[in-house]
């Protein structure tokens, strides 16, 4: 059915946009630095990432100062659903955006919306996938409420999307890597029900990644894992979403945004996939027909932690094999070491060292563009020139390395031989 609609469509003039997280103002300057086209970010008060770290008022406008003056797009989340005794807050909240000038504001409640538009009825809406978009109908219906792009339900088939996308002026935007809620377009109540934590007010306690046990009534205490594997059961655990090998579809389905999810990931993870999807849609636009998925973004993406991956409902139903039994599973390939600051024409570099580094280290430097780039630890120096044998974490330090990099670079160590570990997932 979808390979009969894709042959109907023209190849999408306008490149599609890569979006990327960026929860705190030093991800927002990893997400530029590896490609990001556009960021989504937010205030803690509004937002559904309360423990993402976030941005002050004054964060936000400096961050809206960087990402213009390097031409990425900002956009704003306030997909809480609100509740009554917030609306003045909100309210004073949007006056300020005003003044901020962020390219588009990320909504879920119709009530927030129907405030943003009679307050900042100049910023762009984007309807936040929470609103659980599901049909053309509901598209049109909030295209009559000024939504200018819809993050469809997560629920939605390609097929679906790209019949949507088809019958409408509407941007069209959908998730292709991160977490998957094991929940209804991820409005879930488990969290509240069992912490106090509101999944929906940006509390979430993440219940759906405990471990799980069956008791029997008459035999109090015993407990027994729901699947037969001594870590536990994960009856609620969602493996993650990975549509590295679809992006040509994707695009060919009149997608307009791309969005990686991932706020309170860690800047390892956000540079390694804004680069991964960045060079995959690049290498796509450049040479569409000679278009080949590689191998080095599969095993990129698989070398930093996630729960395995699957394409969820973009085929259709996940079935079982959307359920992570095992947890979560580190990436294990490489260990982060530091970011580089700061680059001096003499080949040296301070760096904020996040894992112990050593004199002598082979390493990796993740770049924004080629392929890595692998080095030596040649000296390390303190703040006052003094040379040392390591640098600790949370430390800065000066580096001499054998291999060219820049600001905002990362620096690693490979911890396993390189190789792909279980692209089976994947359809």
């Amino acid at each position: 059915m979808y390979n009969e609609l894709r042959n109907t469509m023209s190849h999408p003039l306008k490149k599609v946009e890569l979006l990327a997280p960026a929860g705190t103002p030093e991800k927002l300057e990893i997400a530029i630095h590896y490609g990001a086209d556009a960021v989504y970010l937010a205030d803690s008060r509004f937002s559904l990432r309360n423990f993402a770290g976030n941005f002050t008022c004054d964060q936000l406008t400096a961050a809206a100062g960087l990402a213009r003056k390097h031409g990425v797009k900002l956009y704003v989340a306030c997909n809480i659903y609100a509740r009554t005794d917030e609306t003045e807050a909100l309210c004073e909240y949007f006056h300020r955006l005003s003044a901020i000038g962020p390219d588009g504001i990320i909504i879920a409640d119709p009530g927030v919306l129907k405030l943003a538009r009679a307050t900042i009825p100049h910023i762009p809406v984007h309807l936040s996938t929470q609103a659980n978009t599901t049909s053309l109908e509901a598209v049109r219906f909030w295209e009559q409420q000024g939504v200018s792009r819809i993050n469809l339900a997560r629920e939605l088939t390609l097929t679906e999307l790209a019949q949507i996308a088809s019958q409408t002026s509407v941007q069209i935007e959908t998730f292709v890597h991160g977490s998957m809620c094991m929940a209804y377009s991820g409005r879930c109540l488990l969290s509240g029900f069992l912490t106090g934590r509101e999944s929906n007010r940006g509390l979430c306690s993440q219940p759906c990644r405990w471990q799980y046990s069956l008791a029997e009534e008459t035999r109090p205490g015993v407990w027994m894992p729901v699947f037969e594997d001594d870590r536990g059961a994960y009856v609620f655990n969602a493996k993650d979403l990975c549509m590295i090998e679809h992006i040509d579809s994707l695009i060919n389905a009149g997608i307009a945004a791309l969005k990686i999810e991932g706020r309170m990931k860690s800047i390892h993870y956000l540079a390694a996939t804004v680069k991964v999807y960045r060079e995959a849609i690049d290498a796509y636009y450049e040479k569409p027909e000679k278009y080949r998925v590689q191998t080095a973004w599969i095993e990129e993406l698989e070398a930093v932690n996630n729960r395995g991956f699957s394409t969820g409902f973009y085929f259709g139903p996940p079935e079982s094999g959307g359920i992570n039994r095992t947890g979560a599973r580190p990436g294990t390939a490489y260990r982060f070491l530091a970011r580089i600051l700061r680059a001096r024409p003499s080949g040296r570099v301070t760096a904020e060292v996040k894992n112990k580094l050593c004199e002598g280290d082979a390493v990796e430097i993740l770049t924004a563009g080629g392929p890595v780039r692998p080095g030596t630890v040649l000296n390390i120096f303190d703040a006052d020139g003094n040379p040392m044998e390591a640098a600790m974490p949370n430390s800065t330090a000066t580096l001499v390395l054998s291999a060219t990099c820049g600001p905002n670079d990362l620096i690693r160590c490979r911890e396993t031989p390189p190789a792909t570990q279980g692209g089976e997932h994947l359809r």
